[in-house]
């Protein structure tokens, strides 16, 4: 019986499927499908559960709009006709806009270092723009995956590419739903301007101090963990587009990266600019480290300023209810009237989850060997959910709990009874050990001194 890799092309494949080969052999793929061989082949060798690429939109925003990028930027050095690039250009503008997500099933978790993931594009955007020139889809007579789509690029530097821009979107609306939590608590800080609590250390009573301040701290906290943030993402605008295979830039004519680059932050809007060192870009994902670290230090400042509501929040007869927080949902389902700190545990458990992305990011950027990081997919993989998912969980905490909490300010006036406030200042005019000791023993004391 002859092996897959010898059937003849020619073979009838059955009703509703298309033929096409690479160099492993022939596979059947839907007659109708926009992606090709690659893909199919990814679908088998990676059967995981989890996301697709399809799934990661801004992701295949980034990717299409590094083929827009290429395909322009080959067209200007006269390696592909103008209408092959424009058909390439409305394709991935079509991607761009989301029309065509259902034709990346590629698993986003695979081995190869990405390759299956740059192929799903280029089979995508090849059959697009083929269809656009009046081609049927499956033929790649005049537009091919390999030989136009992908021409003078690699997935070596395609992939991290299309990751950094992606990541720095993603980061960015992070940072716009911190910013809506330090606007929340300067708000509640205003609110409450000249309202007492007793502050405590180790859980026990210290002295007062003003709920403003508590909010404007807690701001002041959030703010620091969105300046790491933008510091991480500014040195993704360094991308290594041009670097083609293991940093060589073999198969792009010269100066292609600093041509390519231009043109796509003109397609991203944004400012870009070529890896000051081609071999440094694709080996060493620190960058990536450090966005990681990044993401789990926000949630941990969020998780931070939740706990001590929910702390603050607890009883209400039995515990400290100084805070009233939003009821979100039933508390028990036995116990009638119950509410809970449900968001807030909400973000202590996000908060969990980030540290575990960061501790997959951080192992996988060690992981890289030789000329190239190939442990990038479980980055991306981990990475982007966490941020999409701790962006989500910031603007619930500051619209569902934080814009809503209450204090209880005849608790708080109760509460602050316990203060140490008159014995730290006795101490001063009086000393430290007669106000702890009693008048007898801080004469003893002295004495025991001399």
């Amino acid at each position: 019986m002859s092996s897959p890799a010898t059937l003849p092309h020619s073979t009838d494949p059955p009703a509703g499927t298309r033929v096409e080969r690479d160099a492993i052999g022939s596979v059947e793929i839907p007659a109708d499908a926009l992606y090709g061989v690659h893909t199919v082949r990814a679908l088998r060798a990676y059967p995981l559960a989890g996301p697709r690429l399809g799934d990661f939109t801004e992701l295949l925003r980034a990717y299409a709009a590094v083929k827009i990028a290429c395909a322009r930027a080959n067209a200007s050095y006269g390696l592909l006709e103008e209408e092959v690039a424009d058909a390439i250009r409305v394709a991935g503008e079509e991607v761009r806009a989301g029309r065509w997500n259902e034709e990346f099933p590629s698993p986003v978790l695979q081995g190869g270092g990405g390759v299956s993931t740059n192929m799903n594009i280029n089979e995508v955007l090849a059959n697009r723009a083929s269809e656009l020139l009046g081609d049927a889809r499956g033929q790649y007579a005049r537009v091919h995956p390999n030989d136009h789509v992908n021409r003078s690029q690699s997935t070596n530097d395609t992939y991290p590419t299309a990751v950094a821009i992606s990541t720095m979107v993603l980061v960015e609306r992070l940072i716009a739903a911190l910013q809506e939590v330090t606007g929340v608590l300067e708000t509640k800080a205003s609110e409450y301007e000249g309202t007492q609590r007793l502050g405590r250390t180790c859980l026990r009573d210290a002295l007062p101090v003003d709920v403003a301040d508590t909010h404007r701290g807690q701001a002041s906290a959030v703010r620091r963990a969105m300046r790491r943030l933008d510091a991480a993402a500014l040195a993704l605008q360094s991308v290594p587009l041009g670097a083609t295979a293991v940093g060589t830039g073999a198969g792009a004519p010269d100066r292609f990266g600093e041509v390519a680059v231009v043109l796509l932050a003109e397609v991203v809007d944004r400012p870009l600019r070529p890896s000051e060192d081609y071999f440094d870009a694709l080996a060493h994902l620190d960058a990536m480290s450090d966005i990681g670290h990044a993401v789990a230090e926000a949630a941990a400042t969020l998780a931070r300023i939740a706990g001590d509501l929910r702390l603050l929040s607890s009883g209400p007869r039995g515990g400290f209810n100084e805070v009233q927080l939003p009821a979100v949902s039933a508390g028990s389902s036995i116990m009638p009237g119950k509410t809970n700190p449900a968001i807030p545990e909400l973000v202590m458990q996000v908060a969990m989850e980030m540290s575990g992305v960061d501790h997959v990011v951080e192992a996988a950027v060690r992981a890289g060997e030789l000329e190239l990081n190939v442990m990038e997919p479980v980055i991306l993989a981990q990475l982007h959910p966490g941020i999409v998912k701790l962006t989500q969980t910031a603007t619930v905490f500051a619209r569902e709990c934080l814009a809503g909490l209450a204090w209880n300010t005849d608790v708080l006036g109760e509460h602050l009874s316990g203060s140490l406030l008159e014995q730290v200042q006795r101490s001063e005019r009086v000393g430290y050990a007669t106000v702890a000791y009693g008048a007898d023993a801080a004469l003893d004391q002295t004495a025991g001194r001399r």
